[in-house]
């Protein structure tokens, strides 16, 4: 079967704003890797500020409100929150009506994926040992300032591994960009194929390009644990799960 193959196809003209089909795939890998980028992006402040909300002492409203959060994001799926984005909100919020698909898709992959980095972050400031939190009352500081000073620093170094997941995750889910005619790459694979009939080739380059993209996350994420770890340092058993 392998005799049948043909990579040169490739090389072919695909008859649009791409020479080739190959420039058209390193284009739709640009696209991926934007919106899942940015998007990580979003997660992450959306996430560390839902997930800190939940973990603040005296404080029961913004507890239920990054509660609810959570649960609302959380089990919604993905492309329904990407429809919304696409056909509900704009049609509910005017102004909205001009933003480019890319930008909401990115916006929905991000809030979709704040509600997991948010259970993350709730469950590595738990797992520090309370003695952290009271010898940051102890000098003086203020709530913001030994969350700031104290609690992040170590949380974030116990939460790299499930946010090394959570980071090829978001590249994975990129893929469901399509839906709503952002030029990555799943729509890439379709079009190529229907265009070339060469399914087995062209699924096969895009899959390379997405393990290369998560095997770069991997070793970047293995670099920054590497370098932020501390050594000695042991989490409590009895910190709080992951979801």
């Amino acid at each position: 079967m392998g005799s049948n193959w043909d990579w040169q196809v490739f090389l072919q003209d695909p008859g649009g704003k791409y020479p080739t089909y190959w420039q058209w795939m390193l284009s739709a890998w640009g696209w991926t890797v934007s919106v899942a980028l940015l998007a990580l992006v979003v997660a992450l402040v959306l996430g560390s500020l839902v997930g800190i909300i939940r973990t603040l002492p005296n404080s029961p409203w913004l507890i239920r409100l990054g509660n609810a959060w959570v649960e609302l994001f959380r089990n919604i799926p993905l492309l329904v929150q990407i429809f919304l984005w696409y056909h509900v909100i704009p049609a509910l919020v005017p102004v909205m009506k001009g933003v480019p698909s890319f930008v909401l898709v990115v916006l929905a992959l991000g809030f979709f994926t704040s509600a997991r980095i948010a259970e993350q972050v709730r469950s590595g400031i738990q797992a520090l040992p309370k003695g952290q939190r009271y010898a940051g009352m102890a000098v003086g500081f203020t709530t913001p300032q030994y969350y700031r000073y104290v609690i992040l620093p170590m949380a974030y170094r116990i939460i790299i591994p499930p946010l090394t997941s959570e980071t090829m995750n978001i590249f994975k889910n990129s893929s469901v960009a399509f839906a709503v005619s952002v030029t990555e790459l799943t729509m890439f694979a379709m079009q190529a194929q229907e265009e070339t009939s060469r399914g087995i080739e062209v699924y096969l380059a895009v899959t390379g390009l997405y393990v290369i993209s998560a095997f770069a996350i991997n070793r970047i994420m293995a670099f920054i644990e590497k370098k932020t770890r501390v050594p000695g340092f042991i989490v409590s058993a009895s910190g709080g799960g992951g979801h």
